[in-house]
């Protein structure tokens, strides 16, 4: 994502300071593709930027680039700005935000409903949390990544929202692939019962990215099953802390982590159906 990101921002004519990751032949390639430097620490791209766009796993690696202490993206940072895109749990934006302000940052959550593609092509839905402030500083280069933009709210908000987005499109992926596992059971013709469901009550987005996916066995990563479990657990954290209960999610929380558990982790969010189609190699 955050590659693609980049890519889409020098096509938009944005100077590409620097470029940055966790393996460095990755940073290389890119940063000889877009013409920009390699930086080999963390202190180093903010030392080249006005903006410092983040796109990490998990919260362990957010917190990780805003430590307090050794390599971190809050060395220099006063007068910065950081849009942070990862999803992770919103109590980890509130503590970034807060640990930018206490340098002289500021920091916004952007957080993105869509896929590798859709960064590419500067056609993300973004959903933002934080300061107002803060969002006008960056509001043009937003608009320049995305098709849908908005401020849902301040610091925390954006990242509650995206974690509902896809406690639901896991639900219904998780869904999608037993109806069409258990069509195929009966020996139903999927084509056509993708088509009904497409027509009915049974419709979704899903159906639409991953239906024929499902069918074909074709799991090419555009939002790997790893990642729908760890967003699927943020959403269930928050539910426990609530005290809603989620029995939908808890479940197919459970069946991401089996895929993770049968070394299906990095296929696509789609290679559920490896779990509950007959005939195939896990069950």
């Amino acid at each position: 994502m955050g590659a693609n990101m980049a890519r889409r921002l020098r096509d938009q004519g944005y100077p590409v300071t620097a470029v940055y990751d966790a393996f460095p032949k990755i940073a290389a390639d890119l940063a000889t593709e877009l013409g920009t430097k390699a930086a080999t620490t963390l202190a180093d791209v903010t030392a080249a930027s006005d903006v410092i766009i983040t796109v990490v796993t998990d919260d362990a690696a957010m917190r990780g680039i805003f430590t307090g202490s050794g390599d971190s993206l809050l060395k220099g940072a006063e007068g910065k700005v950081f849009i942070n895109c990862a999803t992770v749990s919103p109590e980890v934006h509130v503590a970034v935000d807060a640990a930018a302000s206490a340098h002289g940052a500021s920091a916004i959550e952007a957080c993105m409903a869509s896929s590798i593609t859709q960064a590419r092509q500067g056609t993300l839905y973004l959903m933002v949390g934080g300061t107002e402030d803060a969002f006008k500083k960056v509001e043009g280069i937003l608009k320049d990544l995305s098709s849908s933009l908005r401020h849902v709210g301040g610091t925390g908000q954006a990242a509650k929202v995206k974690a509902l987005v896809n406690m639901v499109m896991n639900i219904n992926t998780a869904g999608l692939a037993e109806g069409l596992g258990l069509g195929s059971a009966l020996g139903l013709d999927l084509a056509m019962l993708k088509e009904v469901f497409s027509q009915t009550g049974a419709n979704s987005r899903v159906l639409e990215t991953d239906g024929d996916d499902m069918i074909a066995r074709e799991h090419e990563c555009y939002f790997s099953a790893a990642h729908a479990a760890k967003d699927s657990g943020i959403a269930n954290a928050l539910a426990a802390e609530t005290g809603v209960n989620v029995p939908l999610s808890l479940a197919t929380e459970a069946q991401y982590h089996r895929m993770i558990e049968l070394g299906l982790g990095e296929l696509d969010k789609s290679g559920v159906a490896e779990l509950t189609f007959p005939g195939r190699s896990v069950h």
